[in-house]
């Protein structure tokens, strides 16, 4: 956590920490075959990643430094789960799934970009609202509008990658089993639900025992989600 932290508040933003992170995602991109699983989140991470910047860029987040913590250190977790799991550590439960299943010829593209979408969502970002507002002195009420903002743009991507990577003509979408799998996951319900892990978790910071309990509980929950999402299906 503490390299975090310092990631977070090094400098004064002047020059966006957000670049060292698409930077990273960039070299992974070029290092992973293009039919890895993380692969194809880490693509659709990446495109999320570079879009919220441009955004900050152009001053549609009223403060910036929130901005670019929240980014960042939201970043940063799934980046320390993709090195964990390349040094042959245990990445959280809720990742498991996808390093697990990244080269199974039977999940489809949609499964992998869903899968992290649903361990990047409904486990890290509710630890990353902890994190900055650990980073800024603040409390999570105060990074509502940030939050707000990056869930809208999160939203707004998912629909594209529904379309870009649902496989087969609209006509026998209806019968794929794939489908009904994938209509069962919402990113706005698993925004909501991490908006109010992440004020559950700054609620009991001071009991570290019980906070510890219900973060491990939520990787546990994110875990099996992800593991159904990636039913194969040959």
């Amino acid at each position: 956590m503490a390299q975090m932290e310092h990631f977070a508040t090094r400098a004064d933003l002047r020059t966006s920490p957000v670049d060292s992170v698409v930077e990273r995602m960039h070299a992974l991109r070029d290092d992973w075959p293009a039919t890895d699983g993380v692969a194809v989140f880490n693509r659709v991470y990446l495109a999320v990643t570079e879009e919220i910047e441009r955004r900050i860029d152009d001053g549609e987040f009223p403060d910036r430094r929130a901005a670019v913590t929240l980014d960042v250190l939201f970043a940063q977790r799934y980046l320390t789960a993709v090195d964990a799991a390349a040094a042959g550590r245990r990445a959280p439960a809720c990742w498991r799934p996808l390093f697990q299943y990244r080269r199974h010829p039977g999940v489809r593209p949609l499964q992998f970009a869903l899968a992290g979408i649903n361990a990047h969502i409904g486990h890290d970002l509710a630890l990353a609202v902890v994190d900055s507002c650990r980073t800024l002195g603040c409390e999570p009420v105060d990074l509502e509008g940030e939050f707000d903002r990056v869930g809208d743009i999160l939203i707004l991507l998912e629909e594209r990658i529904r379309e870009e990577l649902m496989p087969g003509p609209d006509l026998l979408e209806i019968a794929d089993p794939l489908t009904h799998l994938l209509g069962s996951w919402s990113l706005e319900r698993a925004r909501d639900g991490a908006w109010s892990a992440a004020r559950l978790l700054w609620g009991v910071r001071e009991l570290p025992g019980l906070a510890e309990e219900f973060t491990e509980r939520l990787d546990t929950g994110v875990g099996l989600v992800g593991r159904c999402l990636l039913t194969p299906w040959r």
